[in-house]
């Protein structure tokens, strides 16, 4: 049975299941997977780890043992399950997918935290497994539950990087580990399976992966042959720099001894790694590098090594001798296809992803030929090779929340849907019939944007508009679905929702996005200017005299920003979240590269570049309500600009309130948290267009804003 909402709320959105990206048995028939809801009553989260049968479209509990999350298939019917032990530890357990709790038995306990797990068979009933842990300065395994209590708080630092993201760095690192899950095939015990003893692969070397604090899976691959991994550059500051190398070790999953990673050497190529992989048969690796330090938005660009025994035999796939490569996407991703003779290649084209084919037999010169499109869907989380050579590929859209999908590369353009989470948005009562898109002429070229209307909308009818700035700035708003910044519960507030991918934005050409550089408060908001004007002339169901204004992190910069300048004139309110409000706070930043190479250089060598586009340096000119929202534990953007914010729009006398996160990173996460986020935003906004306020119309809304501690000039309730 379907349950369906009578309406897509903030409760619905943060209530509902959410499905991982879903991983296949060989040929796809069955699917293994993890959900978790979240209940408001109960202030609770529940996981379970399910098995989808494609055919019959249903699926089954694996388990809903408390803190399973890591999970793989070892052959048709057996699974590995990681769960928490005692004292930090993780158990590896093994059993049917069929009646696991039933046949379930541990396989061996690893003494610390353990994820990203990956296997690879190595022979009929053996295979490697690999994950990553924390680890300790001499290369053992990090438990906290070991450390012994401090009577000191203090921490001494001699150099850079003194906190990243949203926790102070240590001298602990995440390491790949590895070892073998074996059957003993003369054990009286039935043949189950056995854990080896665990080996620190990154020992020794000071290298850390996967690299925080966004590395995961992806960030490693094994085989037959080894290792192959990325790493932060030893020889530079991770706080001024974003080169990363990739490395290869040969393991001793069957022979007697490792060695020590190599590094595979990129000549020029200085920026980022990423998306190490090896082919099927652990003959080949390819990876995705960038040309440029300091720079987290180049182009991605597509390397092979054609034999793994010799490293140093690198293939650079459509180069070009002035570094930007002969293909203007940025692929995010590769797999290989099943018969290793071609790469499968994830990228964003105009909002939507695709994934695209590239021949890797032809090593002759430099190979340049364009990669095909295979399927271009919405967002793709991940795409997985099967046996058949056909694709299965795990998505969402703007209407919904997870899709399970399959592609045959023989058959370009057929994307076939094995599973909906959401049933094509119906769960939800949303459809796409509400998704729209317009293009509009900016500031030097025709510039993109979404529009998403009510379930219910009346072309006769005039709404509101909510005007949506995405963060990046480096980024783009594409045909994607997400728990924090959704559109959709927008357009159900009775918005339509519009959100433009200005200069700047990922998906429309490298030239496209380097354009921001330098510009900030340039092409971007003349682009935001030239949409604004756009939707006033063309869209006549929009009510632009009722608009409100909204973006996070360099959309909260653009909030700032807009307020400033005449287009806040243009908003009925505007809401920053995490946003920059002095570009002198940026200093405060762990990752002083990303502003150094968007303002030109060390801000004192370059003042004036830094303060051209400082939302600071107009604060006179504010006069829009505006709400401000940060989080404490916001290491990227301090929240010393969003108080800074908040004490110019009541100096100066204009409606304004702040709201605060003391557990919160840039990212507002928590369910209970995110839904006090969102009633406070619409009790906010909504009065400013005529809407009712949140709060009148969610009682349950209204319950968790009055738990919470709200601070109000001369009041507090």
């Amino acid at each position: 049975m379907t349950i369906r909402a009578k309406k897509f709320t903030p409760e619905v959105l943060l209530s509902a299941p959410r499905r991982s990206a879903g991983i296949p048995n060989r040929d796809a028939s069955k699917i293994l997977y993890s959900v978790s809801t979240y209940s408001f009553a109960e202030h609770k989260k529940k996981s379970e780890v399910r098995v989808l049968d494609a055919a019959a479209r249903e699926s089954t509990l694996v388990t809903g043992e408390e803190g399973a999350g890591e999970y793989c298939w070892l052959d048709g019917e057996e699974v590995l399950v990681c769960v928490p032990g005692e004292n930090g530890e993780t158990k590896v357990v093994v059993g049917s997918v069929g009646e696991f709790e039933e046949s379930k038995y541990t396989a061996g306990t690893i003494p610390a935290s353990f994820s990203n797990v990956k296997v690879k068979a190595i022979s009929k009933d053996k295979y490697v497994v690999a994950g990553s842990a924390p680890t300790r300065p001499d290369g053992s395994l990090y438990n906290p539950n070991d450390d012994k209590k401090s009577h000191s708080t203090g921490k001494l630092y001699t150099s850079l990087f003194v906190r990243h993201w949203d926790s102070y760095v240590t001298s602990n690192k995440n390491s790949i580990w590895y070892g073998t899950l074996s059957k003993d095939l003369g054990a009286k015990s039935g043949s189950k399976y056995k854990l080896s003893t665990l080996t620190n692969a990154l020992k020794g070397t000071g290298l850390e992966c996967p690299v925080p604090p966004f590395g995961g899976a992806d960030d490693f691959d094994i085989s037959s042959s080894g290792l192959i991994f990325k790493a932060k550059d030893l020889a530079v500051n991770p706080a001024t720099h974003t080169k990363e190398n990739i490395y290869i070790a040969k393991l001793a999953f069957t022979k007697s001894s490792d060695s020590k990673p190599e590094l595979i050497d990129v000549p020029d190529f200085k920026g980022a790694g990423s998306s190490p992989v090896f082919s099927e048969d652990g003959s080949k690796a390819a990876f995705l590098k960038m040309h440029q330090d300091g720079y987290e938005s180049d182009k991605n660009q597509i390397f092979v090594v054609p034999d793994v025994r010799r490293p140093n035999w690198i293939v650079h796939f459509l180069g070009s001798s002035d570094g930007k490569g002969k293909w203007d996407c940025s692929p995010s991703s590769i797999t290989f296809s099943s018969d290793n003779k071609k790469l499968h290649l994830e990228a964003n084209i105009e909002g939507r992803d695709c994934v695209f084919s590239l021949p890797i037999n032809d090593l002759a010169g430099a190979p340049d030929t364009i990669p095909t499109e295979i399927v271009r869907g919405g967002s793709f989380s991940s795409t997985r090779v099967l046996d058949s050579g056909k694709l299965f590929i795990a998505g969402s859209s703007l209407i919904d929340s997870s899709i399970y999908s399959l592609a045959d590369p023989s058959k370009p353009g057929m994307l076939k849907t094995i599973s909906s989470a959401s049933r094509d948005g119906s769960v939800f009562g949303l459809s796409n019939d509400q998704v729209t898109d317009i293009w509009f002429q900016g500031a030097k070229q025709k510039v993109h944007a979404w529009v998403l209307k009510p379930s219910n909308f009346n072309p006769k009818e005039k709404y509101p508009l909510a005007f949506l700035v995405h963060g990046g700035p480096q980024g783009a708003w594409g045909d994607s679905w997400s728990t924090r910044w959704n559109p959709a519960v927008f357009s159900e507030q009775g918005y339509i929702a519009i959100m433009p991918n200005p200069t700047g934005s990922t998906g429309y050409g490298q030239e496209f996005c380097d354009a921001i550089g330098g510009q900030w408060g340039g092409l971007p908001y003349q682009d935001l200017v030239c949409c604004f004007d756009y939707i006033e002339k063309n869209l006549d169901y929009v009510d632009t005299s009722r608009a409100v204004g909204l973006g996070a992190s360099y959309g909260g910069y653009m909030m700032n920003w807009i307020q400033g300048n005449p287009l806040g004139r243009k908003f009925k309110a505007l809401v920053t979240h995490d946003g920059v409000f002095s570009m002198t706070g940026q200093l405060a930043s762990e990752e002083l590269y990303f502003p150094e190479r968007e303002f030109g250089g060390k801000y004192w060598e370059h003042k004036d570049d830094w303060l051209q586009w400082d939302p600071s340096q107009l604060t006179g000119n504010w006069a829009t309500p505006h709400l401000i929202i940060h989080s404490e534990k916001d290491y990227r953007l301090t929240i010393s600009e969003g108080l800074s914010a908040f004490n110019v729009l009541q100096e100066r006398g204009i409606e304004s309130q702040f709201l605060m996160f003391p557990d919160e990173n840039h990212w507002v996460l928590k369910p209970e948290n995110s839904l006090l986020w969102h009633t406070t935003v619409f009790d906010f906004i909504n009065k400013f267009v005529g809407l009712p306020t949140y709060s009148e119309s969610a009682e349950e809304a209204a319950r968790v804003k009055m738990e919470a501690l709200v601070v109000s000039r001369g009041n507090s309730e």
